[in-house]
């Protein structure tokens, strides 16, 4: 009886370890993105509005979106 309720420990546990890692996993990607943006919008902040210009400007021209 004790090995029967050993091995249900060590499956549970081993399913709540896959779960916990699966969560700390999904949130690191999360974070990143979000601190990515976060840094973007910050230095897009100080740019002149020049700069705004010319990166749609240059980005019509890459896509090959007629701009003149």
């Amino acid at each position: 009886m004790t090995t029967l309720t050993q091995t249900r420990n060590t499956a549970q546990s081993a399913t709540q370890s896959a779960a916990q890692s699966s969560v700390r996993t999904g949130l690191l990607p999360i974070m990143a993105a979000a601190l990515v943006g976060v840094t973007l919008i910050y230095f897009t902040g100080f740019a002149q509005a020049s700069v705004y210009h010319d990166s749609a400007h240059d980005t019509r021209h890459t896509l090959a979106f007629p701009c003149h």
